[in-house]
């Protein structure tokens, strides 16, 4: 099984003989006999089925062992020469899975592909996300080499955005057998005809209502405050307190720092695991101190770094309370006994509901901890007006002649629940998977990139997508659309009759990059409206980021953010005006977050629009997040702090990185010159000193495959040291530079003393303020605009010697004499555990 079997227990050596299905199996069975672990009657049914040579489908709950079956298949796979492939929707587990697998067979026989990271993506075993395998399958079809795959969370084939990502390797990969696994199946008939169909394999549905660790159901009317002392004091933690929002889950976590859970003992243990743990952005703190008190937070809006250091904590035992939203049910390793639900509806993107039977059963199925616990807990909370309400009945009881009025149910964002709806939930099966088949650019783009007829599988795709008759003829036609818009814009060609070879009519347009993508619906449009710029003035990358982002989706909380800076700075305005009060309120009524270029963006897109039917309801969104940060040069914890979004960090980093890709692989390198490959740069630069979280931990494993096997970590604080070259290093001063020119201008001799190291000559406030009105004498200010952030007045000498860098600045005013300069010796600070950072003396500040 592998020359290393106490490092990487499954490692198999390509040297060794090809296996036998029979002789991988019992070599698997010894793995598991020697974890000492007992299979479940059906980890040990689905695993026959495979090692059969059958697809399976694994309907069965939440703890009861499906990893390990899949475990199983990729061993298999792996061990007779086959390539497997994991599954999942969100990247968190990808991730999880991938350190996992590597565990087991060693980091050379495992990859990882997710969009925003790809990590020896040649290996036998992939883990990747399902949109990632779908765009596998649409490009190579029957002919790519995905022998064994694996889509775990299979339920989300319904989900409406993204459910057409299950469906796809279902109607291509006739070549692939296919193991579906889901805690929440519904009824599996349809799947398994469609699965024999597809390949000709026979499918084999294995189901389990059995749980490894039962649960106990509860329905409380008591406050939330209470629940939660009153589980912690019964021996009922971890607890994850689930929330519907971010805000929600962030306020849960505040409040509970009233309370205290953790003795002396536990509180010193969790202090010296994140002794050493940076907490470098804004909202670093907040986590720190909750931290400190036994409560951790979930969701999406936080870092990836911090939800990680979450998770290896709670996996530690560390946490007592972990407050999060119900993504908690897709599956990421946090070990829990009680699942607390605050609420029984949901906003699902359209309307408030009701949680549907498969959400409720996805997130209470996280209950319980196998090995850990002989029980699970699940407690549903009543609205907080109906306790609130409660409350007051029984002060009532003790003081009858005391009024109170009944507290009010919410007008908005509320339906109602009762104990009832609670049991019914646990009573009711899953709801039946729906199909969710759509097409979009990317799709029809990855088709007629195949070697084949590409048009001839798209007729394939929709013919035998899981959708009706009626869906089918809309589909047909919109898929037209696509395609006529694609040739229209020479993206795709049709290929003249003499010149067609393997059956190929079209082929997509060979002048594009190699990593061109269509992953925004609007990419087309961003295409159109770039020709329309014009590249040869300095505002231009400013231009081509504001219409890259007119077509990213919109973070509402980032937009409402400015609009609300807006609002107040115009009532500053207002109010010096002498407007009344009432008047200001009327004024400020129509006012919007900053759409820089709007009239452009807007024409543009409405010619464009007439001219391409398939827009249908998509519609431009424009904005300026990436570009504020770029034109005022704001780091991205500055950022954070200005607008008050320490509880949106992830988002903002998202939105960063969707921007960040769309200029990288989108906008066609034709269209790029110097100061765009800059701005590309300052971008991606922004992105890993933020957050690097994943780099590290795969460089951690990948010493392993080197031979060099660390100490168990008992934290994750790790920071990846970038690689500088020149341009990366020229880019990092630039941004160093420019931020002492940004306190220049402001007259921030604060924030000066703290960017500007010490030197030869000593500078202080007076020292400045001096120097300041003799420039002032002749200037009427100091631009902060695109001249001032060009290379041509920021003039880097011996980059070579990253020790000793000579810099000279360029100070530019709105006149034009550009004839004062700050000179500079810039070096490069590279600590172990921390971010490189550039450290500057000011050398001189005067005259040209």
């Amino acid at each position: 099984m592998g020359t290393n079997m106490k490092q990487y227990p499954l490692e198999y050596s390509f040297r060794e003989e090809v296996y036998t299905s029979e002789k991988a199996f019992d070599r698997f069975l010894q793995y598991v006999s020697e974890k000492g672990v007992e299979l479940y009657p059906a980890q040990e049914e689905a695993i026959l089925a495979l090692y059969n040579g059958n697809n399976v489908i694994l309907n069965t709950p939440t703890g009861s062992g499906k990893s390990l079956v899949a475990t199983a298949l990729h061993y298999l796979s792996l061990t007779t020469r086959r390539r497997s492939i994991y599954t999942s929707p969100v990247k968190a587990l990808v991730n999880e899975k991938f350190f996992s697998l590597c565990k087991d067979f060693g980091p050379r026989h495992v990859g990882m592909l997710t969009g925003d990271a790809a990590v020896n993506r040649e290996a036998p075993i992939l883990c990747c996300t399902a949109e990632v395998l779908a765009n596998m399958a649409l490009r190579k079809g029957p002919e790519s080499l995905l022998h064994d795959v694996i889509i775990d969370e299979f339920h989300y084939y319904s989900d409406r955005e993204r459910g057409f990502a299950w469906q796809i390797p279902l109607l291509l990969l006739k070549k692939t057998r296919f193991l579906l696994m889901s805690a929440t199946f519904g009824s599996t008939d349809f799947f398994e005809k469609e699965l024999t169909k597809l390949n000709s394999i026979p499918t084999s549905t294995v189901e389990s209502q059995q749980r490894p660790v039962p649960l106990d159901y509860k329905y409380s009317e008591e406050s939330l405050d209470q629940v939660i002392t009153d589980l912690v004091a019964q021996n009922k933690a971890p607890v994850y307190v689930v929330n519907f929002s971010q805000r929600e889950a962030a306020q849960v976590a505040q409040n509970l720092l009233s309370i205290d859970f953790c003795t002396k003992e536990e509180k010193n243990r969790i202090a010296e695991a994140i002794a050493h743990y940076k907490f470098t952005s804004p909202y670093g703190k907040e986590i720190r101190k909750q931290i400190r008190h036994g409560v951790g937070i979930h969701h999406a809006g936080l870092l990836p770094k911090y939800r990680i250091l979450i998770e290896s904590l709670a996996q530690r035992g560390l946490l007592k309370i972990i407050s999060g939203t119900d993504t908690l049910g897709v599956g990421v390793n946090i070990p829990i006994r009680t699942v607390l639900l605050t609420k029984l509806c949901k906003f699902d993107g359209q309307k408030t509901a009701i949680l549907t039977a498969r959400d409720f059963h996805q997130i209470c199925g996280r209950a319980g901890r196998k090995g850990f616990d002989t029980q699970g807990f699940v407690i549903a909370q009543a609205p907080e007006h109906v306790i609130e309400n409660r409350k007051l009945e029984l002060k009532a009881k003790l003081n009858p002649k005391k009024k109170f009025v009944k507290a009010k149910p919410p007008e908005k964002g509320y339906i109602p629940w009762n104990e009832d709806t609670f049991f019914n939930l646990v009573k009711a099966p899953p709801e039946k998977l729906r199909s969710s088949f759509q097409l979009n650019h990317g799709l029809i783009l990855n088709v007629l990139s195949q070697r084949t007829d590409g048009c001839e599988t798209m007729k394939h795709l929709i013919r035998n997508s899981h959708e009706s008759d009626s869906a089918k003829i809309h589909h047909r036609k919109r898929a037209f659309q696509l395609f006529r818009a694609l040739v229209d814009k020479k993206i795709v060609e049709i290929i003249p009759k003499d010149e067609q070879f393997d059956g190929r009519k079209v082929r997509v347009n060979v002048d594009l990059q190699e990593d061109f993508s269509l992953n925004q619906a609007l990419s087309l449009y961003l295409l159109d409206a770039l020709n329309h710029l014009d590249p040869f003035i300095p505002e231009y990358p400013y231009h081509l980021l504001t219409v890259v982002e007119s077509i990213l989706e919109s973070p509402a909380v980032i937009l409402n953010r400015q609009l609300d800076m807006v609002k107040r700075d115009k009532i500053a305005e207002l109010k010096l005006q002498g407007m009344d009060y009432h008047d200001r309120l009327n004024e400020i009524e129509g006012l919007e977050h900053p759409k820089p270029m709007a009239d452009f963006i807007y024409d543009t897109f409405n010619k464009f629009a007439a001219k391409h039917p398939w827009i249908g309801e998509e519609n431009i969104r424009p904005k300026s997040i990436a570009r504020d940060i770029y034109e005022r040069y704001c780091t991205f914890g500055e950022y954070i702090s200005e607008y008050g979004l320490e509880r949106g960090e992830g988002i903002l980093l998202r939105y960063l990185s969707d921007a960040y890709k769309v200029l990288s692989q989108t906008v066609p390198d034709i269209l790029k010159n110097d100061a765009v490959d800059e701005m590309i740069l300052f971008f991606e630069e922004m992105l890993k000193s933020t957050d690097s979280s994943l780099v590290a931990e795969w460089k951690r494993l990948s010493d392993l495959q080197e031979g060099i096997v660390p100490e168990e970590r008992e934290d994750v604080a790790v920071v990846e040291k970038v690689v500088i070259n020149a341009k990366k290093l020229t880019v990092m001063i630039r941004n160093a530079v420019f931020q002492v020119l940004k306190c220049l201008a402001s007259r921030d001799y604060e924030k000066l003393g703290e960017l500007l190291k010490p030197g030869e000559k000593i500078w202080n406030e007076a020292e400045f303020e001096s120097i300041l009105q003799k420039y002032y004498e002749d200037h009427q200010n100091i631009d902060l605009g695109p001249d001032a952030r060009s290379p041509r007045n920021t003039l880097v000498k011996g980059i070579e010697n990253p020790d000793s860098v000579s810099v000279e600045l360029i100070i530019c005013d709105s006149e034009k004499h550009n004839d004062w300069h700050a000179l500079f010796t810039a070096s490069l600070v590279e600590k172990e555990g921390e971010e490189s950072k550039i450290d500057l003396i000011l050398e001189g500040l005067c005259p040209i």
